[in-house]
């Protein structure tokens, strides 16, 4: 897989996957992640990543194992299709962050 222009390295990915606006020599990136195909795949994988961790310190907490997986399995699967769901909020958001404009012919 090829680098785009103005890609980003890791400590600016895990930034924008925080949802820290990138400096302007990532916006042709940013641009291409949010409105590429497949944006909205990049989008729920990249908050996969983010919750794994998170739901790992929520199955940690004290109490019965059951309890903590089912504590664990609900904010993962909860997080995931509210992110799922409102997806073309979260991108218009984002390119708003970045002072960019959803491209036309595509969903507002």
């Amino acid at each position: 897989m090829r680098r785009l222009p103005g890609d980003p390295g890791p400590l600016r990915r895990v930034r924008y996957t925080l949802g820290f606006r990138l400096p302007r020599e990532n916006l042709d990136w940013v641009r291409h992640d949010l409105t590429d195909a497949g944006w909205r795949t990049r989008l729920v994988v990249r908050h996969i990543a983010l919750m794994i961790p998170v739901s790992l310190a929520l199955a940690l907490l004290p109490g019965p194992w059951w309890v903590r997986l089912m504590v664990a399995l609900l904010a993962f699967m909860a997080s995931t299709l509210t992110v799922a769901v409102s997806a073309d909020d979260l991108r218009r958001s984002r390119l708003h962050r970045h002072g960019l404009e959803v491209p036309p012919g595509q969903r507002r």
